[in-house]
């Protein structure tokens, strides 16, 4: 098995540090999805612009850039935050967990599975930060209902409106997650 804290450190040595390239970029280290990942950062760096460009997880979407859609919506120790309002260097320890790491191996959460079956994905762009959101709640309060269900998605911004869908997915997938 690689070990992915190591493997990312040496590909920003190797190829003189293209992973945070600028002169005045620090080394950290983030927790994400269960893996350390050592890498490089310019201190102005956001930490979606570090999940989707230095790390390649572009499950975590920018859109507004300014914490008002919920497009980039990560958990961090188990709750919800717009990445585009953090600097990846304030993060220190604690758990990053982006949408490719909510489901442990192949099998999908039962939040995703929820959207699936209930049409609550149409153009995608706002649903990692949808699902994400919707799992949080589902862990802190797992007899959420659909009241709980807008106030947990009240953040986000989804141009198709699927809002409706969103919540009956997210009833379906506490329903699941009672059995």
């Amino acid at each position: 098995m690689v070990n992915a804290t190591s493997t990312v450190f040496a590909q920003a040595e190797t190829d003189g540090g293209a992973l945070g390239a600028a002169p005045d970029a620090v080394p950290i280290t983030l927790q994400v999805n269960g893996v350390a990942r050592v890498l490089r950062v310019e201190p102005r760096e956001t930490l979606a612009e570090v999940l989707r460009g230095s790390l390649d997880l572009t499950g975590t979407k920018i859109g507004c850039n300014r914490g008002a859609c919920g497009a980039c919506t990560v958990l961090l120790d188990g709750q919800p935050i717009c990445s585009c309002m953090m600097l990846a260097i304030d993060v220190g320890a604690r758990a990053i967990t982006t949408i490719e790491g909510l489901a442990p191996g192949e099998a999908l959460h039962p939040v995703q599975q929820a959207f699936i079956e209930h049409d609550a994905v149409q153009c995608g762009y706002c649903t990692p930060g949808l699902v994400l959101s919707c799992a949080a709640l589902l862990e802190r309060k797992p007899a959420a209902d659909a009241d709980d269900v807008r106030a947990a998605i009240s953040g986000h911004f989804c141009r198709c409106g699927t809002y409706p869908h969103v919540v009956t997915a997210a009833l379906a997938a506490a329903r699941v997650r009672k059995e």
